[in-house]
């Protein structure tokens, strides 16, 4: 439950995740197919939203949106090295 906390306050904290995302997309160490990879999953859920409960019921139709998004950014941070995840303290997401 702590990890789900801390993952939706990355999540929600603009000033850490924008910037996270833009250093994992320009660095040179991040290799090619990390960065297809991550520009894969998220056009793929862009044109192929999956959702679990319909966005018309609201908040709750959100959470499943939040949840995958979520899920996305964790497997961009997998892929990132260790001087990205240290520098932008994302290592226990």
């Amino acid at each position: 439950m702590v990890r789900f906390f801390s993952r939706m306050k990355f999540l929600f904290n603009i000033r850490r995740s924008v910037p996270f995302l833009v250093a994992f997309f320009k660095s040179p160490r991040v290799k090619v197919w990390k960065k297809l990879t991550s520009i894969g999953l998220i056009i793929g859920y862009i044109l192929l939203p999956f959702d679990l409960i319909p966005d018309w019921l609201l908040i709750f139709g959100i959470v499943d949106d939040i949840a995958v998004f979520t899920l996305i950014l964790q497997q961009i941070i997998k892929l990132a090295p260790d001087e990205l995840k240290d520098k932008y303290d994302v290592h226990n997401l």
